[in-house]
């Protein structure tokens, strides 16, 4: 087990660093860089003649002028010798007081999703495979086309429409506006609650039909194999039976996409906060990437992919305790 740790924290650091590169690149892909919008905004509607000795100075000034390379040592050595995601231009301020505001209420949103999808899926993919043909499990196949065919945002919409006219209920945003500037008590982290459940409900709507249906897939054909016929021929209980060994292994691939619904989740997150008007990084991604901000794209992008990846290394712990081949074959180099 502790081979396979190694082993898997090795790859973990080396797909970070690889992906910390692939970052800063995208970073350089827009033509241009800030210094050229920086001056543009300044000195737009005036009669000012910007040169090009003038870019040059606020790109001295801003410390773009070096090569690329430098720019990359530089940045990756501040965030991981400090923690320092570098300055927000468009913001001046730091990277790192723009997304210590909105990377809470994200990592709520992603982790609550992942938790729900979870604690839903499990049970429904479950109860289908083993009453399969039955009224469950029809319900079940209608439940994934819905959540397949019906879009994030549209589901948001309607939810926002009847829980409004229906029930008179505030959707949007991630507190009311008498709990804004309150300090954090019982009463605001329920409001809190109340806001999130609108979100979490959209985001995880297509990720539950998705991995209902690979449990019920998995496990109806788990149920199916001769060491279940064995199991039950011993006098097992059905219910120990099914929890000991078929839910095992039928919720292998579930444990191994991790980092798939995270990544899902977080790519739908922008349009959903769209709609719902909610603070997070998905439209401070896109905002800073228009604006040519750097830095706070990069850092939001790093962020989000660190996320991805530690999720996926959790899988692997997780795969490794519930099946002993993972860690035997997976900590094996050769």
């Amino acid at each position: 087990m502790l081979r396979f740790l190694a082993y898997r924290s090795l790859g973990m650091f080396i797909t970070l660093f690889v992906v910390s590169i692939m970052v800063f690149a995208i970073m350089q892909l827009p033509p241009g860089n800030y210094a050229e919008r920086y001056a543009f905004r300044k000195f737009s509607g005036s009669s000012t003649t910007i040169t090009a000795k003038d870019i040059e100075n606020i790109k001295i000034q801003l410390g773009l002028n070096k090569p690329a390379w430098k720019l990359y040592i530089d940045w990756i050595w501040g965030i991981t010798s400090r923690f320092d995601f570098g300055p927000s231009f468009a913001y001046e301020t730091s990277v790192n007081n723009i997304i210590r505001s909105d990377i809470g209420y994200t990592l709520l949103l992603l982790f609550g999703s992942l938790i729900l999808v979870y604690l839903v899926a499990v049970p429904l993919g479950v109860f289908a495979a083993v009453y399969k043909h039955s009224i469950w499990d029809y319900s079940l196949t209608i439940l994934g086309y819905m959540g397949f065919a019906l879009p994030p945002f549209l589901l948001a919409l309607i939810l926002m429409y009847f829980l409004n006219i229906h029930f008179d209920l505030s959707v949007g945003g991630f507190l009311s506006s008498k709990f804004q500037n309150a300090p954090w008590s019982f009463a605001k982290i329920w409001n809190l609650i109340e806001h999130l459940f609108v979100p979490i409900v959209v985001l995880t709507w297509s990720n539950i039909a998705f991995q209902a249906q690979t449990i019920r897939a998995t496990m109806s054909d788990e149920i199916n194999k001769p060491y279940v016929t064995a199991a039950t021929a011993r006098g097992m209980p059905r219910k120990e039976m099914l929890f000991k060994y078929p839910l095992r292994v039928a919720i292998n691939p579930l444990l191994s996409t991790i980092g798939f619904d995270v990544n899902r989740i977080f790519s739908d997150l922008p349009i959903v906060a769209l709609v719902l008007n909610l603070p997070e990084l998905g439209q401070l991604l896109i905002k800073s990437y228009m604006s040519l901000d750097m830095y706070t794209a990069g850092a939001i992008l790093l962020l989000v992919t660190f996320i991805i990846v530690f999720m996926n290394f959790i899988s692997d712990i997780l795969l490794a305790i519930i099946d002993p081949r993972v860690r035997i074959y997976g900590g094996n180099s050769r």
